[in-house]
């Protein structure tokens, strides 16, 4: 059995927010939710939330995940009093306990795979996930024996001048054997300049203490200002972007790009600059996505193009057009090979396949059906200024341009809106509706000048 204790309790007041840190979002995700997903696949028994600050906030935003604890830490003193509150908790538990912190977002599955299968492979008391660390300023150095078994852990400012030149670190990633650490958690001391309870001195009661490297240190990078958490972007999206490349999905220009890593892909899509994919957004095979379009929470079919736009919470069918410059938004459903042209906005509207609009026009409400065309500058006053009203348009139907049709209100099939009209009545199958004011013309008719009048 194992159980997973994440370290959520803190602050971070580097990051100066009234938002705790690990709620910080990274990628569409929160730094906890990254943490709380890296260990999913070791299926653990328990997992417990050491919260603190803000701790009914952190305890809100983890309300979706199925089987979490949370642990109360009301005062923050240090590592090691942090795992002192699972005591109770774990009391009768005699399986294994892997300690994670909230703020260390970057750690892949797999690590934490070969951290426990070596733990339980060699029978540790303890086994602590290490890094050669290119600059390990600021971490606490681990000093090991040619097995990588653990004599000493020292924290950076503890470190003496020949201490800080050793650059295996101490990622704040552990696998215990809890019943070993239940009975050393209430010999720690705080014997430090921070008087904190150091979670690293119980390695000093524990045998044997193994380390096992990761190999990318990058994973064990912390987040504890606001420069940290857009370096761990980069790294990623990087992950990211390299990934849809390798599985045949073209990227023009990466660098311009942001894809979360929530997001599908098929193969043979292709990114243009300057394009942002984010939330569970889904794009089918064939697709070519901007350059300039963001697309969030949305499902893209085959063969379908977005230039210039932006598509949220909606649905685009099999090879349709949208854009440049459209706005589709509010849970939008657009059928098969239509098009959604230019300064076209769509909210909470679905669209008939083989349906057109071409520019120009807000369409807000509106269910049409297939093969309709709306013309150029055509609105739906869908808002009366209390309430929303639907608008229904048949298949075949088609509004001249600069059409205003005030919700509630229906289209029947093979309609015709004249241009120019404001439609405030049903119109039924197989109609011409006109409704605009006569035109009235004034032969010699001019506006006066201001020299006319002064005579």
């Amino acid at each position: 059995m194992v159980a997973v204790a994440i370290l959520a309790a803190g602050r971070g007041t580097r990051m100066k927010s009234e938002l705790p840190k690990v709620l910080h979002s990274l990628g569409g995700r929160s730094l906890v939710e990254r943490v709380l997903n890296s260990c999913l696949d070791l299926d653990p028994s328990r997992r417990l939330i050491i919260v603190g600050y803000q701790g009914e906030q952190v305890k809100g935003a983890l309300g979706s995940f199925e089987r979490v604890e949370f642990v109360e830490q009301n005062q923050q003193l240090g590592t090691g009093h942090a795992i002192q509150q699972l005591i109770p908790h774990l009391e009768g538990f005699t399986g294994d306990l892997l300690v994670l912190n909230g703020d260390v977002p970057l750690l892949r599955p797999q690590t934490l795979k070969h951290l426990l299968q070596t733990h339980k492979q060699h029978g540790n008391a303890a086994t602590l996930l290490t890094a050669q660390m290119p600059n390990p300023k600021g971490y606490g150095r681990v000093f090991c024996n040619g097995e990588n078994m653990v004599k000493q852990i020292v924290e950076d400012r503890d470190c003496s001048a020949a201490q800080k030149q050793n650059r295996r670190i101490n990622a704040g990633v552990y696998c215990f054997s809890w019943p070993e650490l239940a009975t050393v958690l209430p010999q720690l001391r705080p014997n430090n300049d921070q008087q904190e309870y150091y979670l690293t001195d119980t390695v000093n009661y524990l045998n044997p203490v193994m380390a096992v490297d990761v190999e990318d240190y990058q994973e064990i990078l912390g987040i504890n200002d606001r420069k940290q958490l857009a370096a761990a972007y980069e790294i990623l999206q990087t992950r990211v972007k390299d990934g849809w490349m390798a599985a045949g999905v073209t990227l023009i220009n990466p660098e311009t790009l942001t894809i979360d890593d929530t997001v599908q892909l098929e193969a043979d899509v292709v990114i243009e600059p300057q394009t942002h994919l984010r939330g569970n957004t889904a794009i089918a095979s064939g697709c070519r996505i901007g350059p300039g379009s963001l697309i969030e929470n949305s499902k893209i079919g085959a063969n379908v193009t977005v230039l210039y736009s932006v598509v949220t919470d909606s649905v685009v069918q099999n090879n349709s057009r949208i854009g440049p410059y459209a706005h589709l938004r509010g849970h939008v459903e657009v059928g098969e090979s239509c098009r959604i042209g230019n300064f076209v906005e769509l909210k909470n509207s679905k669209l008939g396949d083989r349906t057109n609009v071409a520019h120009l026009s807000y369409l807000g409400d509106t269910t049409t059906g297939n093969k309709v065309n709306i013309g150029a500058g055509t609105i739906t006053a869908n808002y009366d200024g209390v309430n929303k009203h639907p608008t229904k348009i048949g298949d075949r139907s088609k509004t001249g341009s600069n059409s205003v049709l005030v919700a509630p209100v229906t289209l029947g099939e093979d309609v015709t809106v004249a241009a120019g009209s404001v439609i405030t009545e049903d119109v039924p199958d197989d109609s011409l509706a006109i409704a605009r004011a006569h035109q009235v013309v004034k032969p010699g008719w001019r506006l006066k000048s201001k020299s006319d009048k002064a005579q």
